[in-house]
């Protein structure tokens, strides 16, 4: 087994030999090309549970509307959601828009430098603490993600169960062990490079990869069997109607309310959806829930999307609104389809949206006037 902690100088050949192979293969990603731990900061929390490929143009994108710190936090957040439009997780977006509020009010718009401060501030986690701090100011402090994980499951043979708290607390004390007094933000970088395009889950590529030889699974043939795979549960399902409403003003959406599922976003009424509902049944649960009065016009294709805890397969449905009360209940709004896009929408409104706004829609000849502007 490797030395304890009080061998640290087990770990130097090890720490060179990974910053020397990461200087040389490192990718070419926009966030690397910065010190400043703003721009550090958005990045890290765009990379949270998504692909680096998703996340380059987002991040641009981003950076362009908002160089600064002081420049998202005074947007409003629709705007700061329809930046995001697309990239998931949305409650990292609002985090991160109160977080840039916090900064401003609180540090005097600089990015605080240490763990307890930034770990003060809205969906800053123990491991974007240390990211930041140690990229951004080279703060000797570990990182575990989930590629650093593997790394240390596999180069300290560790069989049990990496979701469990005490190997968890095993893995941050590793991490710690295995720092650099220099180079932090490097090494750390390296060690999640290296998982994301050597010390792969399925098939690690071990003779590419520049720690083999201080890797315990590897020299004992388990390396593809390291960490324990964990059987998951099976996710919910769930349905949903979706009732696009049009009259002659537009369509009718809403924010969805906060504290909720893609709380902030807007989108189209939505109910529980049941095998048994007739046309009639559909337009009474909207004339409850909404108090309009309403004509089915066509089903639309359904459209299926997976969260982190539940699948929703969505329903929708065109209607034809014949009455309405003089006011709309809450925040409900009739907005012109050419200005829909403008709104933060979640992917799978935006899917079925564009159902109404191009060729795929049957009867097209029947349309209403209101989505025959819409096409080209």
């Amino acid at each position: 087994m490797p030395p304890r902690r009080s061998h640290r100088a087990y770990f130097k050949p090890l720490q060179k030999r990974l910053l020397t192979w990461y200087h040389r293969n490192k990718r070419d990603l926009p966030w690397r090309k910065t010190k400043d731990p703003y721009r550090i900061l958005v990045s890290e929390i765009m990379l949270q549970q998504t692909q680096v490929v998703t996340v380059i143009p987002y991040y641009r994108r981003f950076i362009r509307t908002f160089p600064t710190v002081f420049s998202l936090a005074r947007a409003p957040l629709q705007k700061v959601l329809k930046l995001w439009e697309g990239l998931g997780y949305y409650s990292r977006a609002r985090n991160l828009h109160r977080a840039a509020q916090e900064i401003r009010n609180r540090w005097k718009n600089k990015v605080p430098s240490t763990i307890e401060g930034l770990s003060s501030l809205p969906g800053i986690g123990r491991y974007t603490a240390g990211a930041v701090a140690s990229i951004a100011f080279d703060v000797k402090t570990p990182i575990v993600d989930g590629n650093v994980r593997r790394i240390l499951c596999r180069i300290f043979a560790i069989r049990k169960d990496p979701r469990r708290a005490v190997v968890q607390e095993r893995l941050w004390r590793l991490a710690a062990e295995i720092l650099p007094e220099h180079s932090v933000g490097d090494f750390n970088q390296a060690l999640m490079e290296l998982g994301a395009t050597v010390c792969l889950p399925q098939t690690p590529f071990c003779p590419s990869c520049p720690v083999c030889e201080f890797c315990q699974a590897h020299r004992m043939g388990v390396q593809d069997r390291i960490p324990v795979r964990v059987v998951k549960r099976p996710i919910p399902h769930h349905e949903m109607l979706v009732a696009l409403v049009q009259n002659g003003r537009g369509l009718l959406i809403g924010p969805r309310p906060e504290g909720g599922l893609l709380a902030g976003l807007w989108s189209f009424p939505e109910m529980d959806w049941m095998e048994a509902m007739t046309p009639r049944r559909i337009e009474k649960a909207i004339e409850k829930q909404l108090g309009l009065k309403t004509n089915l016009r066509w089903p639309l294709e359904p459209v299926a999307h997976t969260f982190s805890h539940k699948r929703i397969t969505y329903h929708p449905y065109l209607f034809d609104c014949v009455s309405t009360q003089n006011r709309l209940p809450g925040l409900w709004r009739w907005i012109p389809p050419d200005k829909i896009a403008d709104y933060p929408l979640p992917n799978a409104t935006r899917k079925i949206f564009d159902q109404v706004t191009t060729d795929r829609l049957p009867l097209a000849a029947e349309q209403p006037a209101v989505y025959r502007r819409t096409r080209k």
